[in-house]
């Protein structure tokens, strides 16, 4: 195996490494902030909305679809379903319209 290989894997494993790391050390006290127990509350919506908006422009070369699926899960998640739920109803509207105009 050529040697640059190992360093590619050992720097991913660092990279990797460092934001499971970091947690744990800067907050070794039970309390964490309200502000920053905010924020983090967040993060997972944020990185979903930034991986699926992009997807949303281009789903099935049409951007009506992405919209209509768009507007489903936006409906759902106000009346507070659960972020399965969401999916599923979203991936249902999109499956029927599909049939019903292809």
């Amino acid at each position: 195996m050529n040697s640059t290989y190992i360093w590619i894997i050992l720097g991913m494993a660092i990279v990797t490494y460092i934001p499971r790391m970091l947690p744990l050390v800067a907050f070794q006290t039970d309390s964490i902030p309200p502000f920053l127990r905010g924020v983090l509350k967040n993060v997972p919506y944020a990185i979903l909305g930034a991986l699926i908006f992009p997807g949303i422009l281009v789903f099935n070369e049409n951007l009506w679809m992405g919209i209509v699926g768009a507007l489903t899960a936006f409906v759902a998640a106000y009346f507070g379903a659960s972020l399965i739920v969401i999916v599923i109803c979203s991936v249902g509207v999109l499956c029927t319209l599909s049939l019903l105009f292809t």
